[in-house]
């Protein structure tokens, strides 16, 4: 089924999950509208070489945001956040700039409006601003009264791959226990998760979905690593020094315990919506190949968080 009549404004385009979402978007068949900041950019001439039309404008600047939403059937939003390293957005900028898609999108009567949020929004104050920053841009969705699917992803896969997390020295170092089964997502499978949203609305409008593609637990990751990698990788939960010297991660990991980022999508309903999703298995042969190439092969001088 083709959508050329219908233009969804993607922002982030230029990022990991409005990027997935663009191109899934137009496999899809749809017309893709991705707000840029700069389109001189090798990432914006990639959105263009994929057929996408580009837009300057900065989700600070509330007329630009009305002018890349005029005539717009859906629009996906994503935000940048101070939980990415880098950003330098604040809590409060991220919750005002959604606010203003938000606003923008309802004053041009945007048909389907998705959002994305975190796997462990709307089940109370989880006490690390960066995720609370979540729950409130969802319940300022709430009171805008926007036409909305909200996207809930889980861990991202590549964040496995980041320095820091020990694949170089033959150790796979994360969040949970060895036991404990938490729920992750290839980023690619974002994009096509939301592609299905978009196509089906009667099914998907005034929904919160959580979502991801695979969950293991630690020692299940090792066996899946050591698989891909030719050799034998263990698995290890962040030491507590570490933890305790890192306010984010502790508060992570304690989540995770809690139960609250292990996870609750509903994996084998996704799959009935999109049957292709990632395993670790699947993706760690694809996509994740080289970035797993690429962790294995890291300099020790290079790795944080040891």
């Amino acid at each position: 089924m083709l959508f050329d009549d219908h233009i969804i404004l993607v922002l982030g385009a230029t990022g990991q999950q409005g990027g997935s979402v663009a191109r899934a978007l137009r496999a899809a068949g749809w017309r893709v509208r991705a707000l840029v900041r700069d389109a001189d950019t090798a990432g914006a001439r990639t959105l263009t070489d994929l057929g996408c039309t580009l837009v300057v404008g900065d989700q600070r600047d509330r007329g630009s945001i009305e002018r890349a939403v005029a005539g717009a059937y859906g629009v996906f939003s994503v935000q940048p956040s101070s939980g990415q390293s880098g950003s330098g957005v604040a809590d409060d900028e991220e919750i005002a700039f959604a606010t203003t898609v938000a606003e923008a999108a309802s004053a041009a009567e945007v048909r389907h409006f998705v959002q994305t949020s975190l796997i462990a929004a709307g089940q109370g104050p989880m006490g690390l601003p960066h995720f609370d920053s979540k729950a409130v841009i969802e319940e300022r969705l709430g009171a805008i009264g926007l036409p909305a699917t909200i996207v809930r992803p889980a861990t991202f896969m590549e964040l496995l791959m980041l320095p820091g997390m020990g694949l170089d020295q033959g150790v796979m170092t994360f969040l949970m226990r060895p036991h404990q089964k938490v729920q992750f997502i290839a980023v690619a499978d974002i994009g096509r998760i939301v592609a299905a949203i978009f196509a089906d609305p009667d099914r998907f409008l005034g929904q919160a979905i959580p979502i991801a593609s695979d969950a293991v637990t630690g020692d299940e990751l090792a066996t899946v690593l050591s698989r891909a990698a030719g050799r034998t990788i263990e698995y290890r939960r962040f030491p507590d020094a570490v933890l305790s010297a890192t306010p984010a991660l502790q508060g992570a990991a304690t989540l995770i315990d809690d139960g609250w980022l292990a996870g609750n999508a509903d994996i084998a309903a996704l799959r009935a919506v999109v049957p292709d999703l990632y395993t670790f298995d699947t993706w760690l042969a694809g996509p994740g190949k080289p970035l797993l190439e690429n962790a294995l092969a890291a300099d020790p001088a290079d790795v944080a968080l040891r």
